[in-house]
């Protein structure tokens, strides 16, 4: 699943005229770049959630014939769900037995999504989250073996759950890719009945850690990646890719 549904505020004036997943990287649109890589692993079936210039994103598929995959339109053009809300709401599309590659459209980064599915697969985690080690105000909090146990706000020392002693944490930032299983979707219904349709995944995660196993991915080899969510972002992942063509 793809989450191209956002409004892009960050990204204006870009998102003036177009969506946030349509902005352009080294002359090809974000949305384009995430689904060539999702390809590339053998994934065909894939689903995108829509919501700002949602047409815009389905004239953008059509006439690129869907890349050679089976696409799926969750449409949110009503109410945009956010990341939680949306993969509920895509859940009709994503029922089965193999584990789900969940990619927010303003990602750009080379990892092998490969490599990470395998990981996913052989810890039998309900849900592998991209962790990184780089500088956030907002992180969730690993234990020794990486298991998720929290989330901690660095600015307020709020934290999910709250009093979560944090002292023999490790965090780690949200890399915006994650692998969930099925199973986590009765769980998504729950809290979405508990707290509204419209969540994050974040505040569903760190609070449901205790009774899903959620794991982090930190990746073997170095990478590059880039949230091109802002306008110096998309400058510098541009700059990469004129550089150096391994990024595709």
């Amino acid at each position: 699943m793809i989450f191209a549904a956002g409004l892009g505020t960050r990204l204006k004036p870009f998102t003036n005229t177009k969506p946030k997943a349509l902005v352009e990287v080294g002359g090809t649109p974000m949305l384009g770049r995430v689904l060539l890589k999702i390809k590339e692993t053998g994934v065909g079936d894939v689903v995108v959630n829509v919501h700002h210039f949602a047409q815009m994103i389905r004239d953008y598929l059509s006439a690129n014939n869907n890349f050679g995959l089976n696409i799926s339109i969750s449409d949110e053009s009503e109410t945009l769900l956010d990341t939680g809300g949306g993969l509920l709401a895509a859940s009709g599309y994503l029922m089965g037995d193999e584990p789900i590659i969940v990619h927010n459209a303003d990602i750009l980064t080379d990892f092998s999504l490969t490599e990470m599915v395998e990981a996913h697969v052989c810890s039998r985690a309900d849900v592998t989250l991209l962790a990184q080690d780089r500088k956030s105000s907002r992180t969730f909090m690993y234990d020794d073996s990486l298991r998720l146990r929290g989330w901690a706000k660095t600015e307020t020392a709020e934290t999910i759950p709250p009093m979560l002693d944090t002292s023999k944490l490790k965090s780690f930032a949200f890399g915006g890719v994650s692998v969930v299983s099925p199973s986590i979707f009765p769980h998504l219904s729950k809290y979405a009945e508990e707290h509204g349709q419209v969540f994050s995944t974040t505040p569903f995660y760190a609070s449901e850690c205790s009774h899903l196993n959620i794991i982090g991915y930190v990746a073997e080899l170095d990478y590059r990646w880039f949230d091109i969510g802002k306008p110096e972002n998309l400058l510098k992942a541009s700059e990469s890719l004129s550089e150096n063509q391994f990024l595709k």
